[in-house]
């Protein structure tokens, strides 16, 4: 199992998958041919069906056509086997010869793969790929799941989740300071600095409960923007983690280095379903993204309330498995309709899920493992249509 490095990437929104993979595939396939006369990109399936609304084809156009003319091919209704997000990419001589073609798959958190290339092997840290196996080992050492992590990843993973909290902290003072028409076409205003000050006038569980709205919302407004958020595991889910560990910070005042050991327990719990399943809406839909998210912020803030292992895996079991099934259908292909309030509300239902753990002594019927092969099951058997191709459920509204 790789890095969670992997999991958590620093980047502009409003998609991992549309937005950040292609533009680190345009930039790869820019090295190997960076005397090209003209290029061609042809996108596939998901990635051409809601590419224009997640401002893919801008995101390619910046990198390759200050370089080379460049145009795009929109294939909305073919889906290649490997994966549903795929591009083909092509450069041509000053004769219009081909010189290159590469195809290549955006198969989620920024991440890319193909037949021969694959990005969730190159970084292999982890030899246990469950959470059943790392549990065990929890429980017999005695240690924590982010003390796994450390001895996986080695003390440097400290500063890099130390810049990946600063990263998350500053997206929402900023979605919270920022006012305005999201863009996209569909008249959405942001709402965070608002349901911020809302909140401030209630008091107690009201209160609470609405600075998380706000905060989510916050990341999420800034990610439909295109703004700088961190991918948790996904752009489309960035705002569920963050607004989870900074209400905590806020409210709880934990030390900032027991916020990086919730990020990494919550990396591991991501790591696992990104190993073992998809965070790839495209591929599981939106049971992968915000599903996954609120897993992870589940686990995160069950740590720093003192939960066992057991407690901790409780608490994310129930963050993913209450979203079991969950669809992936923007209106008009933006990350904005259901997107954004589903941040807020699976923030929301992550602190319900360790509420609900810490209750409890963590024994329970289903595991963690389970319902993540149970998502990957139901994202298999999920029609294309709900699978972020904007062609049913919501977005036929």
């Amino acid at each position: 199992m790789e890095s969670i490095r992997q999991i958590y990437r620093i980047g502009h929104g409003p998609s991992s998958s549309h937005t950040m993979g292609p533009l680190r595939a345009s930039k790869m396939f820019l090295a190997r041919n960076p005397i090209a006369a003209r290029m061609e990109v042809t996108l596939y399936g998901s990635l051409a069906a809601t590419g224009k609304g997640h401002m893919t084809d801008a995101t390619i156009l910046e990198i390759l056509s200050p370089h080379a003319p460049t145009t795009l091919v929109w294939e909305p209704k073919i889906f290649l086997p490997f994966h549903s997000n795929g591009l083909l990419y092509k450069a041509f001589d000053d004769q219009d010869q081909l010189i290159d073609e590469w195809t290549i798959y955006s198969v989620g958190g920024g991440s890319l793969a193909n037949e021969e290339f694959d990005e969730s092997k190159t970084n292999s840290v982890y030899e246990m790929e469950t959470i059943k196996e790392i549990q065990t080992w929890c429980e017999t050492t005695g240690s924590s799941y982010w003390e796994y992590v450390e001895q996986c990843e080695g003390p440097e993973i400290w500063d890099y989740l130390r810049e990946i909290w600063h990263a998350m902290e500053t997206s929402i003072r900023n979605g919270l300071e920022t006012e305005g028409i999201i863009p996209g076409g569909l008249g959405l205003r942001r709402k965070a600095c608002n349901y911020l000050i809302r909140a401030k006038g209630y008091s107690n569980a009201m209160r609470s409960r609405g600075l998380v709205y706000a905060y989510a919302l916050a990341v999420s407004e800034e990610n439909a923007c295109g703004g700088q958020i961190v991918t948790a595991p996904t752009c489309g889910s960035c705002g569920v983690i963050p607004s989870v560990l900074y209400h905590l910070r806020e409210t709880r005042e934990f030390t900032e280095s027991r916020i990086l050991r919730s990020l990494a327990t919550a990396g591991l719990f991501g790591n696992i379903v990104r190993t073992n399943a998809s965070i790839s809406g495209a591929e599981v839909g939106c049971q992968g993204e915000v599903g996954v998210a609120c897993a992870m912020a589940a686990a995160a803030a069950c740590q720093l309330f003192g939960g066992t292992a057991a407690q901790i895996e409780y608490a994310a079991e129930m963050g993913l498995e209450h979203h079991l099934g969950l669809t992936c259908d923007p209106v008009c292909g933006l990350v904005q309709i259901p997107c954004i309030e589903r941040n807020a509300f699976a923030a929301a239902r992550a602190l319900d899920a360790n509420t609900f753990s810490t209750f409890s002594d963590g024994r329970h019927r289903v595991s963690f493992d389970q319902v993540v092969e149970v998502m990957r099951q139901t994202g298999n058997d999920l029609p294309s249509l709900y699978k972020e191709t904007s062609e049913g459920g919501l977005a036929k509204i």
